[in-house]
């Protein structure tokens, strides 16, 4: 008899474990591209670019849950992609098209939907809407710092008091990170954790200022294509390109031993939902807020429409709901977190929100009807020199269009042409291709309801454009100052 109590007992608390609200932490980095992981570099073999790279943590969460190997952000730019995270929609939806606007209060809020069941949240570290301060909207808390803050001994407002720290800048947001979680864990929260690395001034800790010494990367077919709008490629572009057939070419060194602190930082997270045996019902998402050219296509930094700026890691454990070790090719987009954690928690997603839930994802479910492309747009800022660019991908081919110049339209066959090298808008055997490219350009355009909004900057009206950086890519062996970039 004693047996039936026991069984009572344990039915009760499966069924309290099948019913209990998930935690929340979405951690990402500021211009990882998707392949800057280890993980992918061993999966790339012989095509992965930096095969040194080493990321022990960030693979161990690929390990213990999902990775989506075709992860894509909608604008490839930091604050309309923070605000895409939190809103779950595009730019000229939520009303940030560019990084000197200011995140407007009365969006769509994923923190201020969880509240309604039950949620705490917090925002920690790079908010990066222009000079914004005070407490992020929507959230109950937050520990973060104005525009690019700097690397060490950063400025923190904590719900809007500005406070002195000392250290490397990730690690201190880390620390408010995890105090924030001790502090919540017998309720359901969010956390997110924005780290400023590895975005320039490419300044890693002193603990990782010597890696990878010595290391290049291997070259790609891309190196030196120059887009459309770019009228001349840069004297160190031009050398990276003719230097491609030797196969190894210099690299930003900076930007990866960054990386190794962001991946100290994920550890130590970890670590801390095993000590308090939150792992099991956190949901813990690792990404990035787009990718970034290290010489691809003549370009460094991001913004336009190629896939070393569009494409992102995205990797997301869950132990309770979610089977590890897997990878999925369907394509996923920075508009979806907000909905798939609204739908975990049993949350309505609202009418507006634009990204899809990612439940039948991580349930492995492959009758369910999934994207087979989506509309990007990259809205002109002004002082940068890459014009307003929209595009629509598929699984297996791009079209990118630059509004005003249907001269500079390019077509992509993916799956023969990964790298883009070859644009084939004009080209007769390609004609079919661009005409079904065409139409669902239309489609999705439609789709996000797509239009460029009067708050978004204008482009000169002679239709100049600032002088590109050199895209070469940087040899990362000297140390940089200690300082924020204005970028």
């Amino acid at each position: 008899m004693r047996l039936i109590p026991l069984l009572l007992a344990l039915i009760a608390a499966s069924g309290a474990a099948a019913s209990r609200q998930p935690n929340f932490v979405y951690v990402f980095s500021d211009d990882q591209r998707w392949d800057a992981m280890g993980a992918v570099q061993r999966e790339q073999g012989d095509k992965g670019r930096f095969p040194w790279l080493r990321t022990p943590n960030l693979d161990r969460l690929a390990a213990e849950g999902l990775r989506f190997r075709n992860a894509f952000v909608v604008n490839s730019l930091c604050a309309p992609s923070r605000a895409s995270l939190v809103t779950g929609q595009y730019g000229h939806l939520n009303g940030v098209t560019n990084n000197h606007t200011p995140h407007p209060e009365g969006n769509v809020s994923l923190p201020a939907l969880l509240r309604g069941a039950g949620y705490v949240s917090g925002f920690f570290g790079k908010w990066h809407h222009g000079s914004q301060s005070g407490k992020r909207p929507g959230f109950d808390t937050s520990a973060s710092f104005t525009g690019q803050g700097v690397y060490f001994d950063c400025p923190v407002e904590v719900d809007g008091v500005r406070r002195a720290t000392k250290g490397f800048v990730d690690d201190v947001t880390t620390d408010l990170a995890m105090d924030f979680i001790r502090a919540n864990r017998e309720r359901p929260f969010l956390t997110i954790l924005a780290f400023k690395t590895c975005h320039g001034p490419f300044t890693p800790p002193p603990r990782h200022e010597k890696a990878y010494e010595g290391e290049q990367a291997r070259a790609v077919p891309n190196l030196g294509l120059k887009p459309p709008y770019l009228k001349s490629v840069g004297p160190k572009a031009a050398a990276a390109a003719a230097a491609a057939p030797a196969g190894l070419v210099p690299t930003n060194l900076n930007m990866f031993r960054g990386i190794n602190a962001v991946d100290d930082n994920v550890g130590r997270l970890l670590a801390l939902l095993d000590e308090l045996r939150l792992a099991e019902d956190t949901v813990f998402v690792f990404s990035s807020d787009n990718g970034y050219y290290l010489g691809e296509h003549a370009l460094g930094d991001k913004r336009s429409a190629y896939d070393e700026s569009l494409r992102i890691p995205m990797v997301v454990r869950y132990p309770r709901a979610v089977k590890g070790g897997r990878t999925d090719d369907r394509i996923v987009l920075n508009v979806d977190p907000a909905p798939t954690f609204l739908d975990l928690a049993g949350v309505p997603i609202p009418a507006a929100v634009q990204g899809r839930s990612w439940r039948p994802l991580l349930e492995a479910r492959e009758d369910v009807a999934w994207r087979d492309a989506f509309f990007y747009c990259y809205f002109f800022e002004r002082g940068f020199g890459v014009p307003t660019t929209t595009a629509v991908r598929t699984n297996d081919a791009k079209m990118i269009k630059y509004p005003g110049h249907d001269d500079w339209t390019e077509v992509f066959d993916l799956k023969a042409d990964p790298y883009e090298t070859r644009n084939l808008a004009n080209a007769p055997e390609a004609a079919d291709l661009r005409t079904r490219l065409e139409a669902e350009y239309e489609r999705q355009s439609k789709a996000v309801a797509f239009r460029i909004p009067d708050f978004a900057d204008t482009p000169p009206a002679d239709g100049s454009l600032p002088a590109p950086k050199d895209a070469a890519e940087k040899k990362g062996g000297k140390k940089k100052k200690k300082a924020g970039a204005a970028k």
